[in-house]
């Protein structure tokens, strides 16, 4: 018989306690790799992680997957770069696996990427294509990947990391050369709602928490494109975390964005607890630990503070430590993600579930 919550939430490993203001998480004891409770029976909303077709092949990875999550995002297969080839050729096979895996298994599924700055520009040249068979392209491709998945999807991110890095203003790329800087956008917007009407779209980004200067400038780009018609549904934050970020900076930026009243999905959460470009760290794997943990708790205190209607869902880039990019690609030996390589709880792991409760 499948546990209440109330039962999860009085097991044992899961005692965390109590104290005050936004750092109360960071008092958890990191915890020796105990069993980690089903997320998805935990969390009063969705909880998603990523996949990839390698990984439908793992048997370890889908008894994890099928066991915590209740919604996946494909990580990589469909992104531009596998979906669009030379001449306006399109391959979603990749993607199309990804997605079956989901459907077969009772898993939603939340669509990742359809138009971002950092891709197709080797086909959508702004500099030799013209402008008209630039848009009706773009049109096109729009249509056909979203149309492609009509009413299987709980959503999309329709389009990703529009910001500049430092939040002054917005990202000069070939979408915005060619159809203007909120013009990409709005159209994009419009092109995947006719595609797809039952699907949540969302403006999704990063830094939002870590940089405040980028997380106003976000909330106000949603605002102007709403007002030019739009059909925005939802925000990404994609929580990238930086645990070095002074308390209560993270429950800043979820109050200002839930003002706007659209959903709000954590996206692609991460918390790896080595600095980047910042040298010397001093501080002791202790104090990293604390500071995971806290940001972590904070971020989920803040998110399970929103209305229901809100939560759209709560998804971690990656389900254990082996599974997350930061780790594949050496950029992190800690522990990134809420699960340890034998799907066993960290720290963190803790730190929301203490946020539930």
């Amino acid at each position: 018989m499948k546990p209440s919550r109330r039962d999860l939430l009085a097991a044992p490993l899961l005692a965390v306690p109590a104290l005050s203001a936004c750092d109360r998480f960071a008092s958890a004891a990191p915890a020796q790799g105990p069993e980690a409770l089903p997320l998805k029976d935990i969390l009063p909303c969705p909880f998603g992680a990523t996949g990839m077709t390698w990984q439908l092949d793992q048997a370890d990875w889908i008894a994890q997957t099928l066991k915590h999550c209740s919604q996946l995002t494909p990580e990589w297969e469909q992104k531009m770069e596998r979906t669009l080839g030379p001449g306006f050729t399109y391959d979603f096979e990749p993607s199309d696996r990804v997605v079956g895996f989901a459907r077969d298994n009772g898993l939603r599924v939340h669509g990742h990427t359809v138009i971002w700055y950092s891709q197709g520009a080797e086909v959508f040249d702004d500099a030799t294509l013209p402008r008209d068979r630039f848009a009706a392209e773009y049109d096109r491709y729009i249509s056909t990947f979203v149309g492609r998945y009509k009413g299987q999807m709980a959503g999309w991110d329709v389009v990703n990391e529009p910001v500049a890095e430092d939040g002054e203003g917005l990202r000069d790329c070939h979408w915005s050369r060619a159809l203007g800087m909120d013009g990409y956008m709005v159209r994009a917007f419009e092109q995947a709602k006719a595609a797809d009407p039952d699907a949540v779209l969302f403006l999704n980004e990063y830094n939002l928490e870590n940089i405040p200067k980028k997380g106003a400038t976000f909330l106000k780009l949603v605002e102007r494109l709403l007002k030019l018609g739009a059909p925005i549904g939802g925000i990404g934050t994609q929580s990238h975390l930086d645990i070095e970020i002074p308390a209560g900076q993270i429950t800043t930026f979820m109050r200002d964005a839930a003002s706007l009243g659209l959903p709000i999905h954590v996206s692609e959460l991460d918390f790896p607890m080595q600095r980047e470009g910042r040298m010397p760290d001093l501080r002791s794997v202790a104090d990293k630990r604390a500071q995971q943990v806290a940001r972590v708790g904070e971020l989920a205190e803040a998110f399970m503070a929103l209305p229901e209607r809100q939560r759209y869902a709560f998804t971690t880039w990656g389900l254990r430590d082996i599974d997350s990019w930061l780790v594949r690609e050496g950029k992190s030996s800690d522990s990134p993600l809420l699960l340890d390589a034998e799907g066993r709880a960290n720290p963190a792991y803790q730190a929301v579930v203490a946020a539930v409760g």
